[in-house]
């Protein structure tokens, strides 16, 4: 079932999909698209009263899907907004807020040179922090879509989200901190937290920059 749901005046496709679930969920998707996972048995103005009561909710989720979108694409690195100038130079090169490069070739090079650098000065400081005994762990880097970092006890890897690269060393600390915390407590038990905040006391600023 599909159909259009207007908020503020502005027209959304609503799609539904009918499950055999107790619960309805409600999703905004990247291109605004709300998503209705719901019983078999509701009905198409059931799902409307539900839109009704959740219009603010709704707004405010709209509204951060469309600054996230507004942030793809920009050029963020280490928290800073860059603008990507391309011209004829033989390697990238950074004047204040500008970063020249021949093409998106190179850049892609260079950041990920950057990345790997980055990732691995972050990971050799707050290792050093720990006060406990935990071995140090291979540094992995790829593009994940829903987490941020993963810690590996079986291989002793801590793998990083490329796309951190954009945020500050605040944010990339935080989750080195959180995945190096996983080789003294593998949960997220309150002394998990513990050793999390004992490294990071203000840890969930860092957790709300990068769920913006």
């Amino acid at each position: 079932m599909e159909f259009e749901y207007k908020i503020d005046g502005q027209p959304y496709l609503v799609k539904v999909l009918k499950k055999n679930n107790k619960n309805t969920y409600i999703k905004v998707q990247d291109d605004l698209t709300i998503l209705i996972t719901t019983n078999y048995l509701a009905t198409k103005g059931y799902i409307k009263r539900i839109l009704n009561d959740e219009t603010d909710y709704l707004r405010n989720v709209i509204e951060k899907v469309k600054v996230r979108a507004l942030k793809n694409e920009d050029f963020y690195y280490l928290g800073e907004k860059y603008d990507i100038i391309f011209v004829d130079f033989d390697k990238v090169e950074v004047d204040g807020f500008k970063i020249y490069s021949k093409d998106k070739k190179q850049l892609d090079k260079w950041l990920k040179k950057q990345m790997l650098e980055v990732f691995e000065e972050r990971l050799h400081y707050n290792y050093d922090l720990f006060n406990e005994d935990i071995p140090f762990p291979k540094l992995k880097i790829r593009k994940m879509k829903t987490r941020w970092g993963v810690c590996n006890k079986r291989d002793t890897s801590v793998t990083l989200n490329s796309k951190l690269i954009e945020y500050s060393l605040r944010e990339i600390d935080y989750v080195i901190i959180h995945e190096l915390s996983h080789l003294v407590h593998f949960d997220h038990s309150k002394e998990f937290w513990e050793t999390v905040k004992y490294y990071m006391p203000n840890y969930k600023d860092a957790v709300k920059a990068l769920k913006n």
